[in-house]
């Protein structure tokens, strides 16, 4: 008769993203029999459309001593441990090991040259070092505990082992197969999942009210934009994209991660101008429409739609009341405006929220639940755009291989 045990491994690692792959091909390489299994037909997704096709791997500028700089959750403090045992620097050694050329964009961003494939094949070719057993795809479709560990069906049949390591990420681009399979495995085992929502996402507005906006669909500018109370505001100096919907750009995506419906942002669409003060100026040697004078310090589209507004912007400067002038400045500087909403799921990078890390060790990432480990985007741990949530991938990995190996090898 065939055999029909299950086979068994020392840790299952459920998802072939960033973090699955790093977490299996160091716990492979540190002695330990890993199985890795993810339900889509190609590996790490993620990666592949990430950076523009070229791959946004970790930030130079990363302080793992004050992760709450770069990272939110209901504990942002949370990864500190993680990010201080597996830093930038450390990933970047094993890219250069692997010979893969990068280059720094800004801010202490970093891209591969060439393609996002490069890394891929390196985590692939980390996991074959270690030996991994890669089914996919493969789905999972129930994962049980009990006296001998973990036993889960999957579609190529049951498989056993005494640890298991969720790495699953977020609802984020459901098209390239995101599912809530891990919030629903964390819940399964009795932990709190904080509420998903969208992140690094743009946001977007009431139709009518943005329609004197949506002609500048496809316009970028520089800008400087906050949002929360005075005390807790946070503000991003970065590009932000006027879209038919909305607002979009790095500018919108970091400031989204922090933005609470029906509270609204505030923008300044001229950052370190004095714009009163140089109207005024232009009022008393200028004879050009308020229009063109505004258009030396953003693009003329934007200054011909906001002095459409009012009546009062639309004349030569030197024939505008100083109130106007100086009303025109506050505005621009301060636009204040309330989204409606973000772009969803569909078009977030990444998910906030998620595995309550109240429930998580910070040095291994295992959870109350015995054997059971949550790692990467599947975590409430959400890093600002340019690297950062790849680097808590690439670190939450990294230690929970080692947490895996201590245990299970002692």
């Amino acid at each position: 008769m065939p055999d029909t045990s299950p086979s068994s491994f020392d840790a299952i690692v459920i998802g072939a993203g960033a973090a699955g792959l790093f977490c299996a091909g160091i716990a492979g390489q540190l002695g330990l029999k890993v199985l890795l299994v993810d339900h889509a037909e190609k590996v790490a997704e993620k990666i592949r459309i990430s950076g523009g096709g070229r791959c946004n791997f970790t930030n130079r500028e990363l302080d793992p001593r004050q992760p709450h700089r770069h990272f939110l959750g209901e504990n942002p403090h949370f990864c500190r441990s993680a990010l201080a045992r597996y830093t930038p620097q450390d990933f970047i050694a094993l890219v250069q090991r692997h010979g893969i050329p990068f280059h720094e964009k800004h801010k202490g961003q970093l891209f591969g040259d060439r393609s996002s494939e490069d890394f891929i094949r390196m985590l692939l070719a980390e996991c074959g070092a270690g030996g991994v057993t890669h089914w996919q795809p493969c789905t999972v479709q129930s994962v049980r505990h009990g006296s001998s560990g973990y036993e889960l069906q999957t579609s190529r049949g049951a498989v056993r082992a005494p640890a298991v390591v969720i790495a699953t990420g977020g609802l984020s681009i459901p098209k390239i197969g995101a599912t809530d399979f891990g919030h629903r495995i964390a819940q399964q085992f009795g932990l709190r999942v904080v509420q998903p929502r969208p992140a690094l996402v743009p946001l977007t507005f009431d139709g009518e009210a943005w329609a004197p906006f949506a002609q500048l669909a496809g316009l970028a500018l520089p800008v400087r934009i906050a949002t929360g109370q005075k005390k807790e505001r946070i503000a991003f100096d970065e590009d932000l994209l006027f879209t038919h919907r909305g607002l979009s750009g790095p500018a919108v995506l970091q400031i989204s991660s922090y933005w609470r419906e029906g509270t609204p942002l505030l923008v300044d669409l001229a950052p370190g101008a004095d714009l009163a003060h140089e109207l005024l100026q232009a009022k008393a040697r200028s004879r050009k429409l308020l229009a063109n004078e505004l258009a030396q310090w953003v693009p003329s589209r934007l200054a011909d739609a906001w002095t459409g507004q009012d009546p009062a912007w639309q004349r030569p400067v030197n024939e505008a009341g100083d109130k106007a002038l100086q009303q025109l400045a506050q505005r621009f500087s301060a636009w204040e405006l309330v989204p409606t909403g973000t772009e969803g799921y569909r078009k977030a990078e990444v998910t906030a929220g998620g595995v309550d890390t109240k429930a998580l060790s910070s040095q291994t990432l295992e959870s109350r639940q015995p054997g059971l480990y949550f790692i990467g985007e599947v975590v409430d741990v959400t890093g600002w755009l340019g690297g950062y949530n790849f680097q808590w991938a690439w670190a939450s990995a990294h230690a929970c291989a080692q947490g895996l190996a201590a245990t299970l090898r002692s």
